[in-house]
């Protein structure tokens, strides 16, 4: 396994890793396929500020990718990131989830941030319990505010403050 700073090389395999979600999941709320360009303008966009890294299998195919971006608009929120993963559906179930977090998580700490916020698009057991191992505790529930596949989803907040990891 190899972890690194994400490159805008890894746009095809991202794009592979995330449109399956986008097709196939509530996970995200986006409704439909991303392009490769896409791809490459957030990786461009969200690195220049923030942190997006890519795990890599011992074939070095990539098997996952996590990345951190802005919570919200004020300035006064600068100190705190919005953080997510994605995993290739075929890959899921062997740790590499936790890998990319803690890898996340450290870099996010020496760069100075305090606190980070995971959204969750409920029910969603297997990310819950990834944060909750983590230390990120639920703060928010909103009740039916996507809409994906004709049905209305949830979505929750866990937070942790980087003290606290």
């Amino acid at each position: 396994m190899n972890i690194r700073q994400c490159e805008l090389s890894d746009s095809k395999a991202i794009c592979d890793i995330y449109n399956h979600y986008i097709e196939h999941t509530t996970i995200t709320f986006e409704e439909t396929p991303v392009s490769e360009q896409i791809i490459s303008e957030r990786i461009n966009s969200y690195t220049q500020n923030y942190h997006w890294i890519v795990l890599e299998n011992t074939e070095s195919k990539i098997v996952g990718y996590a990345y951190a971006g802005k919570w919200a608009e004020r300035s006064a929120y600068k100190n705190t990131v919005e953080i997510t993963v994605y995993l290739h559906h075929k890959e899921s179930g062997k740790g590499y989830g936790s890998v990319l977090y803690k890898e996340l998580l450290s870099i996010l700490t020496k760069s100075g941030y305090h606190a980070v916020i995971a959204a969750i698009a409920l029910p969603n057991d297997a990310s819950v319990k990834l944060q909750e191992s983590f230390g990120f505790s639920k703060v928010s529930h909103f009740k039916q505010i996507g809409r994906k596949f004709d049905r209305w989803v949830d979505v929750g907040h866990w937070q942790v403050l980087l003290k606290d990891v």
